[in-house]
């Protein structure tokens, strides 16, 4: 016999968030994340309902905050929490019968159309009566309560003294404690806050055997090492990058070595790529994992350049990629972890029409607790050397449960690693891994490039899937280098940064974008001469002095994420309206509640994402979206340039992708009139 399913509360709590595709997956903020808590609630007829939620931290605080309605007439009601403890969070959501505002929209109506003027006020006294016998109230405000109900029952009043009554201010004590009926508790859930390196950084790539590599006098090459390579960290750290990203540090194998631009005929001095993990030792023997590549030095000096990193305000992370090269100890003391083909050779990696003969990916079903083992052996070992960040490589050809119970065992004992998803997969993978434990992910972002599609794309990064997804919006990578970047000219480079680093608080650089390199192997979306397949030392220093260089205008975009919490939070996102198909408009906007600083903090860019031409038309802006009232005249200050203009609702905006292809805006709380130049846009 079925048992019927249980009936519906008679006002019902449901839809609530933040959740994930799944009740199995816990959703997840950040460390000073502004989480907005949301359900509907409803009840039959016309009484009023309210809704609060309540919060238990990790320490044991419960915080009650009342839920406001987002629109009228659709039931959904939302509060905000900034949340600054990590850990995992309890909550649920009371929806509730709200007595005081019904008798106050019915007294209201009744009053003023003269109607049972008495009684309302009768029952208004009562209900006040009620909330002056609850001993939870403050002794305080169950005294003004009952002089309050002392007044509604005031005959000798005046009719105007008694209806300002309904009105009053006193009242606002309900809006904190609340005289409920019928509660309904919406069944407890959790939110999990991960450290805050976890939802906001900027991240930096380069491979340590290219920085301060030498080519010899017989044209041969000396690679760099950790020592040389730390020689780059000031560079990094005076761009304002706060995570430094590693390819695999491991041996390389030499079977099936790769050659320059991913050929099959490798000359003496090709070092491979990186990704081929497992080859030889200085001792012969072979090297794996957990083992450092001689050419960069050993696992000492791999620790010195952590610390050293550290120094720069820099995090390591470290790639995690589980695959073998045919040189690989697995592939003797495990055959059982690749899959072998009826020929007898063991199936290599493809990516059509991509092929990596030097990679022979791991078979997860034959032995799935030894592998899992290993590589959790793997994980540790390198956290023992100071990392506590790891960029994954292609999770999303692994199994997903993997992911999920390998994340879950490490972070169990350390909270603070935050594992990044490479995932440039379908979306319902890319989500899945999100929800299933990943900190961060790689996104499509290199590819949405219009105004159409950036605007699709960042609303639903900061609305649809930002109880579970945190982007890392990479500008490129190694195997990444689009026609936008190909054929825009330093203008595709400038705009490209400056819409990863302000539309969300995570992104990313590979070393050369600083430096505009855009030529293409022919037929590929991947640079010619890639990194990947041989050393790319880069004369940084020559290129600034010469101009050639991106590195000042990458610093002062990181300067601006620093100093403005806004720019810190995934949730926050509005498009704005333009007259342009190729200016996009965006704003991020943080109340003074959550900034720490007193005041709402609010960033406005304007980006033309045609790097072939000169823009001119109107910006509309919804002023609500950016704390301001209807009407409002404000001042915008250009956080690269430093001018100033007054804005309103629309405003005039000209963008040359040759001279200034974007703005980034902050609204000025207190104008300074001195630099102000009424109506005009920077190259108006």
């Amino acid at each position: 016999m079925t048992t019927p399913a249980p009936l519906a509360p008679r006002i019902p709590v449901i839809r609530l968030s933040p959740t994930t595709p799944d009740p199995r997956w816990r959703p997840k903020a950040y460390e000073g994340e502004v989480v907005p808590f949301r359900a509907t609630v409803f009840r039959e007829g016309h009484d009023a309902v309210g809704a609060m939620l309540v919060l238990t931290a990790p320490s044991g605080a419960v915080t009650r905050r009342r839920l406001s309605p987002i629109a009228p007439g659709t039931d959904r009601w939302e509060t905000r929490v900034r949340l600054d403890e990590t850990g995992v969070w309890r909550w649920h959501v009371d929806g509730f019968g709200d007595e005081v505002a019904t008798w106050r929209h019915d007294a209201a109506l009744k009053v003023d159309a003269g109607v049972d003027v008495d009684l309302m006020y009768e029952l208004g006294a009562r209900l006040v009566d009620r909330a002056v016998a609850e001993t939870s109230r403050p002794a305080a405000v169950r005294k003004r309560l009952a002089a309050y109900a002392a007044s509604l029952r005031d005959t000798d009043a005046t009719p105007a003294t008694r209806r300002a009554l309904i009105d009053d201010p006193v009242l606002d004590e309900f809006a904190v404690r609340p005289l409920a009926r019928l509660t309904t508790d919406s069944g407890e859930r959790e939110l999990l806050v991960e450290r805050r390196r976890a939802g906001v950084g900027s991240w930096y790539e380069f491979f340590p055997r290219s920085e301060g590599a030498k080519r010899l006098k017989d044209g041969g090459w000396r690679s760099g090492t950790f020592r040389t390579a730390a020689k780059r960290l000031p560079g990094v750290a005076a761009m304002g990058f706060d995570v430094l990203y590693l390819p695999p540090i491991h041996p390389i194998g030499v079977t099936n070595r790769k050659g320059r631009n991913n050929t099959l005929d490798p000359g003496p001095d090709d070092p491979g790529s990186p990704w081929a993990i497992g080859g030889p030792l200085a001792d012969g023997t072979a090297g794996g994992h957990d083992a450092v590549h001689p050419d960069l030095g050993t696992l000492a000096d791999f620790r010195a350049f952590v610390r050293q990193a550290a120094n720069h305000g820099i995090e390591v992370a470290l790639d995690l990629a589980l695959q073998a090269s045919p040189d690989h100890p697995w592939i003797a003391e495990h055959p059982e972890w690749f899959t072998v083909l009826p020929d007898g050779s063991i199936r290599y990696a493809e990516n059509p029409p991509k092929k990596y003969q030097d990679i022979y990916p791991v078979n997860f079903d034959d032995d799935p607790e030894g592998v899992f083992a290993e590589v959790l052996r793997i994980v540790r070992h390198w956290m023992a050397q100071g990392v506590r960040i790891f960029r994954v490589d292609n999770p999303h050809t692994k199994p997903l449960a993997f992911w999920e119970r390998l994340i879950a065992e490490v972070n169990a004992g350390d909270p603070d690693v935050v594992f990044l998803a490479e995932a440039f997969t379908r979306p319902a993978m890319l989500h899945a891994l999100a929800a299933a434990g990943f900190q961060q992910s790689y996104t499509y972002f290199t590819w949405r490039n219009t105004k159409e599609e950036l605007t699709e794309f960042l609303t639903g990064l900061a609305d649809e899937t930002a109880d579970f997804l945190r982007p890392n919006l990479f500008v490129n990578t190694p195997d990444i280098l689009t026609e936008y970047l190909q054929f825009g000219g330093p203008a595709a480079f400038a705009v490209r940064a400056t819409i990863a680093a302000t539309a969300a608080p995570t992104w990313g650089v590979y070393s050369g974008f600083e430096l505009f390199e855009s030529v293409a192997r022919p037929g590929a979306e991947e640079a010619i001469d890639n990194e990947k397949y041989e050393y790319k030392p880069r004369d940084f220093a020559a290129a600034e002095q010469e101009g050639r260089s991106l590195a000042l205008y990458l610093g002062i975009l990181n300067r601006i994420r620093a100093e403005s919490p806004a720019l810190q939070q995934l949730r926050n996102l509005t498009v704005h309206p333009t007259d342009d198909d190729a200016v996009l408009a965006y704003s991020k906007h943080l109340e003074a509640e959550f900034t720490g600083t007193g005041q709402d903090d609010t960033i406005i860019v304007v980006a033309n994402v045609d790097p072939h031409s000169v823009r001119e038309t109107t910006v509309h802006l919804d002023l609500a979206a950016l704390g301001l009232e209807p009407g409002a005249r404000f001042t915008v200050e250009d956080l690269v340039e430093g001018e100033r203009w007054e804005w309103g609702a629309s405003n005039y905006v000209r963008l040359d992708a040759f001279t200034r292809p974007a703005h980034v805006l902050r609204v000025v709380r207190e104008p300074s009139p001195a630099r102000r130049r009424p109506n005009r846009s920077p190259n108006a």
